[in-house]
């Protein structure tokens, strides 16, 4: 049986505020104090901050049965505090915090370094659109600096829009995802491999054991560009393949290699319980070898065409171009049985972009200018587990995580 109320819009409350060098049991020194005084726990907040404590307590006033009134409470707190070589303030109001607006986000800040000027520059274009920052905490402080503001009063895809013109003329990363439970339900993530989830350019590799690098270089950049179709240019830079011998594929399997954190990224989205795919315009004799050594759940990607032994200069199926990507983020979707708002896409090149927009959340991973200004949100760093960060994963999550195996 409750024998009070609630701490409601009228009733009185006290926001006692400690602060000093942080130590173990300075927390329950304080609410040890306050029990004395019968009060209510309305809300409580603690931070550490460079080995500084803030410590907020909301309490009611003194209950039946106190050691003392209001005046008591604030002369004994006041008396804990000095014996501890803290700082104390008291202040008497009514009521609680008022409840957060409507139209909550989640607004994750990336920095290489996180600079003033750029923290100042986005919190005063939340606060523009009619958006409160309700707290503030960190992600990772390595390899890059990641904050996430709690903001409220402002549709997210508003906000969203308005925060994406302050990341390019700042040249910061801003991603602003919805809040709720969904963001905590168990993803499909997909990805890009050329110059996402790997650093290389597949095709560009088979070229330089065919002596065209410079050839397909060139058709490559044109059509990441949007310059040229990429089904054309896909059979126009295959077409200099033919003639390899086949042996060529084992050579560039050991070629490729992963982008930094991309173990990371995949290990954790395993643990959590993601389903995690590729889907790639490159070719199944390299994407087929990432699923199996990274436990990937799903990969689509051409298929060079082998006969007798020789690369024809075909491939053969349906090309995986750009609509095709996007067909096989709701496909892959469908079988993991996990809806489109809560997939997440990373590429870096236009024949991404329909993946990208197509998913709940797109990610331009170190792209091209017309990926960055398309796409939900982008990473301009060269670490794929940054995009954890955007899912409110912290770096010391992942680190304990990894400890723990």
């Amino acid at each position: 049986m409750i024998s009070a109320p609630p701490a409601g819009e009228g009733a009185r409350t006290l926001l006692v505020k400690i602060f000093g060098k942080d130590r173990p049991g300075l927390t329950a020194g304080l609410f040890e104090t306050l029990a004395a005084f019968a009060v209510r726990v309305v809300d409580i907040e603690q931070v550490v901050t460079r080995g500084r404590i803030t410590l907020c307590a909301l309490v009611g006033p003194p209950g039946p049965g106190a050691a003392g009134g209001e005046g008591e409470l604030r002369a004994t707190v006041h008396a804990w505090a000095e014996a501890q070589r803290l700082q104390a303030e008291i202040i008497s109001g009514i009521g609680d915090n008022p409840s957060r607006g409507s139209g909550r986000s989640h607004v994750t800040v990336l920095g290489n370094p996180l600079t003033a000027e750029v923290t100042a520059a986005v919190a005063a274009r939340i606060a523009a659109v009619g958006g409160n920052i309700d707290r503030i905490n960190r992600l990772a402080k390595y390899p890059v600096t990641a904050v996430e503001f709690n903001v409220s009063g402002v549709p997210t895809e508003e906000l969203r829009t308005h925060l994406a013109k302050e990341a390019a003329a700042r040249s910061v990363d801003v991603a602003v995802v919805a809040s709720g439970l969904a963001r905590r339900a168990p993803r499909l993530v997909v990805m890009d491999v050329d110059s996402t989830l790997i650093q290389d350019e597949v095709i560009e590799l088979f070229a330089a054991h065919a002596g065209c690098e410079e050839r397909v270089a060139e058709i490559t950049a044109a059509a990441m560009r949007g310059e040229l179709d990429f089904t054309q240019s896909l059979h126009a830079r295959v077409a200099l393949l033919a003639g390899l011998d086949e042996s060529v594929v084992d050579k560039v399997r050991a070629e490729v290699r992963l982008t930094p954190g991309a173990r990371t990224l995949i290990r954790t989205l395993k643990r959590l319980g993601c389903r995690v795919g590729v889907v790639s315009g490159g070719f199944t004799q390299v994407t087929d070898g990432l699923r199996d050594a990274l436990g990937l759940d799903f990969a689509a990607a051409n298929t060079l065409e082998i006969e007798g032994g020789k690369l024809t200069g075909r491939v053969t199926g349906e090309v995986v171009d750009r609509p095709g990507k996007a067909r096989l983020l709701r496909s892959f979707a469908s079988q993991a049985g996990v809806p489109l708002s809560r997939t997440v896409a990373i590429g870096d090149g236009a024949n991404d972009l329909d993946m990208l927009n197509a998913a709940g959340l797109g990610v331009a991973f170190n792209a091209k200018p017309l990926v960055r200004a398309a796409a939900h949100t982008a990473v301009n760093v060269p670490f794929l587990d940054t995009v954890l960060y955007l899912l409110g994963i912290t770096r010391e999550e992942v680190e304990a995580a990894d400890a723990q195996d």
